[in-house]
């Protein structure tokens, strides 16, 4: 069996017990498996368990939540059901808090503040819309953001989103603030990143253990690259 090249330096690998495998996610990387028929992430996750304990069979990988594509950091896998069972529950009750950093072309105003908005996703498209008043069957979303300071010729975001929707820090910073991530396209950015990557990145989570209740903070390096580079003195 060959070790799985994504993680053969560990570097991607930022927690791991009998219960959970927590990974910084790649850029460019999907979570779970979509219609494009691409390798995800869970199942690089499963081979990975299966060369380190040498499975002879499939190895257990609950995927509680995602990040999209483009963006990188924080995504925790459960290893075992009772780890998933709980952390499905935790996540639907807002019990997990994250932080996300996000590059803007210009500076929000106000440079910090409470976002509401009612998202509705087209599926067809894969995009979502905002709108800053209730609207038919959209989902109500809230985040916070604030602005650490200016990295290079960009802005650097702090978001801390209160709920999960789809593509909900990308539009709400777009619609409600007129700063669309940087390299995001989809939602009002000029120009893509030479790595088609958007410069998101799920930087922290905060939760209780799933079994052992322990408190426990992850944290996720920045990706190695140039677009990030000025954001790394925010650490």
């Amino acid at each position: 069996m060959n070790r799985p090249n994504l993680w053969s330096e560990r570097k991607e690998i930022l927690f791991e017990d009998n219960h959970l495998l927590v990974i910084n996610k790649p850029a460019g990387l999907l979570v779970q498996g979509d219609a494009t028929g691409d390798e995800p992430l869970s199942s690089k996750a499963e081979e990975y368990l299966r060369f380190k304990y040498k499975k002879p069979g499939a190895a257990f990988i609950g995927v509680a939540h995602r990040i999209d594509r483009p963006v990188s950091g924080i995504v925790i896998l459960a290893k075992t059901s009772k780890a998933l069972s709980r952390l499905n529950e935790m996540f639907r009750d807002n019990k997990i808090h994250k932080t996300y950093w996000a590059l803007t072309g210009k500076c929000p105003d106000p440079t910090s503040g409470h976002l509401t908005h009612w998202l509705v996703k087209d599926p067809i498209r894969n995009t979502t819309k905002a709108y800053t008043e209730r609207h038919g069957q959209g989902q109500k979303s809230d985040l916070d953001y604030t602005v650490l300071g200016q990295a290079g010729n960009r802005y650097l975001i702090q978001v801390n989103p209160i709920t999960g929707r789809p593509h909900q820090i990308r539009v709400q910073l777009a619609t409600g603030l007129g700063t669309p991530i940087v390299g995001d396209v989809k939602y009002g950015f000029l120009a893509p990143l030479p790595d088609v990557s958007i410069a998101l990145h799920a930087r922290q989570l905060q939760l209780q253990h799933p079994v052992t209740k322990e408190d426990m903070v992850f944290v996720a390096p920045l990706p190695d690259m140039p677009h990030w580079e000025a954001a790394e003195a925010y650490y």
